[in-house]
């Protein structure tokens, strides 16, 4: 399998499992359709996933002194900037619906998307 189709569902999987956890604070998809929602954790994912293959290395590079300084936590910041703006991408290109109640709770939906990608992406074979 491509590495990028695993990373898009690794992200989509991630953030799905985030938004079930975060409740009203993270949401993903209108509607009551269990195929609409689906639809759009996969078009969110999609998104979340091509900004974490182009942006993220870029911005993690630059931030790299400031990264080492604060011993990681700088990381955080920056995961939860990447995933306020898949908020901001997908909102500006009226694909899905995507919504996160402000930067705290994308600081903790970006914990629980790595928690979930470091142990989904055990199961796969990322090279």
């Amino acid at each position: 399998m491509p590495k990028f189709v695993t990373t898009w569902i690794l992200s989509s999987a991630s953030l799905a499992i985030a938004a079930g956890l975060l409740g009203e604070h993270m949401n993903i998809g209108e509607g009551d359709s269990t195929v609409s929602r689906v639809i759009s954790i996969a078009i969110v994912g999609a998104i979340f996933a091509v900004i974490n293959t182009f942006i993220a290395p870029a911005i993690k590079t630059l931030s790299l002194p400031f990264i080492i300084i604060t011993l990681g936590f700088a990381l955080l910041v920056i995961n939860a900037l990447l995933l306020l703006l898949t908020e901001w991408v997908t909102d500006k290109l009226d694909v899905s619906y995507f919504a996160i109640d402000g930067f705290w709770w994308a600081v903790l939906g970006a914990v629980v998307i790595s928690l979930v990608n470091t142990v989904l992406g055990a199961f796969t074979n990322k090279k």
